[in-house]
């Protein structure tokens, strides 16, 4: 009996074209990434470092090692750490506006390892542990300001994510105005998200830290679906909500704090990602998760392009351009949200 291509299927065949063009998106971007700086590096050059025929000792070729390798690599994972941390976020708290920046955990994150930076802890363990106990911290808030899960309560865990937002950011400021000026160069790289100064080490390091996370996503997302049809089916469908809420909320602040640790703030990737994701793909975790770290770390490769090719001369902190691309579509989530 002749059965049919699974590719016929309309909703498979979409999810395949999606897929195959966000790792399409994801390569010419890193590609791109690769070849893009003050030195001329030509793509050619970096498909011959790729394929391995490049030649020995080549400065271009070190260039490409030591800076802009370890630059795009930070970017990926930095893209696919917000961007899935967003998609959690929204998913348990059931606000399509949820995202790590906008509820004050890379605030709390960033707030925690200026006071590691200003106490004189080493990066590992002492500001990442700190960085840690700040997303945390900021999390405990947010949940406890809005307690409960009727809608407005949902609307009121937004407006507590921006109070305690902006708390974190006069404290950071008040941190600014009374640090030593041989510390002011480590604070400010915390709050401009810039990706310059990334290191091959650092990367291994996000790395270790944030891919175990990204497989317990993948290993809970079935559990997300079940959580998106209300918490009492949930539970009817063996769902243990309190525990699976727990973990997936601690793992997501943990790998976004690992991540601020190294990259600094960066608003709104958790926001844009997801939701475009969520139109495209649908609302299956299953697929939405690998999709969205992917993405994710596409469009922040992207961002970090844009970040050196707008300027003139030099260039500007790739958070601004997340925020450049991001807070308009807050606005008008926001104003959707509102007419419902």
């Amino acid at each position: 009996m002749k059965t049919d291509s699974p590719l016929k299927n309309p909703m498979i065949f979409r999810i395949t074209t999606l897929t195959a063009s966000l790792l399409i998106l994801l390569a010419g971007a890193v590609l791109l990434g690769l070849a893009t700086g003050s030195t001329g590096v030509d793509i050619q050059t970096v498909w011959l470092w790729i394929t391995g025929q490049a030649p020995d000792g080549d400065l271009t070729i070190a260039i490409i090692e030591r800076l802009r390798l370890p630059r795009v690599l930070m970017a990926l994972f930095c893209g696919a750490v917000l961007s899935s941390g967003g998609l959690v976020f929204q998913s348990l708290l059931g606000n399509p506006l949820a995202e790590p920046y906008i509820l004050g955990i890379s605030g709390g994150a960033a707030t925690g390892a200026i006071l590691g930076i200003l106490a004189g802890f080493s990066r590992i363990p002492g500001v990442s542990l700190t960085s840690f106990s700040g997303s945390m911290v900021t999390l405990a808030l947010v949940l406890l300001l809005s307690k409960g899960e009727s809608r407005a309560s949902r609307d009121a865990m937004l407006l507590s994510g921006v109070m305690v937002n902006a708390f974190c950011s006069a404290i950071i400021m008040f941190l600014i105005s009374i640090s030593e000026e041989n510390k002011l160069h480590d604070i400010m790289f915390w709050l401009m998200g810039d990706l310059s100064s990334a290191e091959m080490s650092q990367v291994k390091l996000v790395a270790l830290l944030t891919i175990p996370c990204f497989a317990i996503l993948f290993l809970f997302s079935h559990r997300m679906n079940l959580m998106l049809m209300g918490r009492e089916m949930a539970r009817a469908m063996g769902v243990s909500v309190k525990q699976t809420t727990l973990i997936l909320l601690v793992t997501t602040s943990f790998m976004v704090s690992a991540m601020v640790c190294q990259s600094g703030l960066m608003g709104f990737v958790g926001l844009v990602v997801p939701h475009v994701l969520r139109l495209a793909l649908g609302s299956d975790h299953r697929i939405l998760v690998p999709a969205t770290l992917v993405g994710g770390g596409a469009f922040m490769v992207v961002c970090d392009l844009l970040a050196r090719w707008l300027p003139r001369e030099g260039e500007i902190p790739v958070g601004v351009i997340t925020a450049i691309i991001g807070a308009p579509l807050f606005i008008v989530l926001l104003k959707r949200r509102a007419k419902l």
